[in-house]
């Protein structure tokens, strides 16, 4: 038991994880909520934005109802094993996360907006899990499509970092990368619990305000 959920908790080797498929697995063409294509081409001047923060299910939905937020889609990234199902990410073997991505319209909702909402929607002070939900697939992550997101997702970091600290909590567990190639989850998956209401969510945050604002400057251009 102590092996598996080691195995379940750390990341795998990159020569040892699982070999997925050549191609893509079947997804949905629309948003189950707004009608939107999830696949390019996005309207012009949109920006993307993707986000770890325990099981996708309820990460998305704390996204597709902010204004500005034109595509949410939920799949796999940050891992190794190219075109992965659910359930081989599940086995902790493919170094994939849970992901969300967010395609925005910049001159409605700003990137730090987004990081506003990723923090306040689950606790990133806990390593490898969300709750109950256990495994590298369950980890906080941002992953930057730009240079600008970067600093902007290390900056907020340090706010909150503050804000969870003087109510108690332990150090931010967030992991802040470039995003690496994202493969779309199952059709069930997408929009899950917009399809299933009373469907399992699992997030709860913290209860800390993230004071956006505060040491939050965008980036010079």
């Amino acid at each position: 038991m102590a092996l598996f959920a080691k195995s379940k908790t750390s990341m795998p080797d990159p020569g040892k994880a699982l070999p997925g498929r050549p191609g893509p697995i079947p997804t949905a063409a629309s948003h189950f909520v707004s009608g939107a294509p999830l696949k390019r081409p996005y309207p012009e001047g949109s920006e993307i934005a993707m986000f770890g923060l325990g099981c996708f299910w309820g990460a998305e939905k704390a996204f597709w109802s902010l204004p500005g937020v034109l595509v949410t889609t939920v799949g796999y990234s940050g891992g190794y094993t190219p075109n992965p199902t659910y359930e081989e990410v599940c086995t902790g073997q493919t170094g994939h996360n849970e992901v969300v991505r967010v395609v925005f319209d910049p001159k409605r909702v700003s990137y730090v907006e987004l990081l506003k909402a990723f923090w306040e929607g689950h606790d990133p002070t806990q390593h490898m899990r969300q709750g109950n939900d256990v495994g590298t697939q369950y980890r906080s992550g941002i992953y930057t499509y730009s240079e600008r997101q970067a600093q902007e997702a290390r900056a907020s970091l340090e706010v909150y970092q503050a804000a969870l600290g003087a109510r108690g909590y332990g150090t931010i567990a967030t992991e802040i990368a470039p995003a690496g190639e994202f493969y779309f989850a199952e059709d069930y998956h997408q929009q899950y619990l917009a399809k299933n209401p009373r469907g399992y969510c699992g997030h709860g945050g913290t209860g800390v305000s993230c004071p956006v604002g505060l040491g939050l400057a965008p980036a010079a251009s």
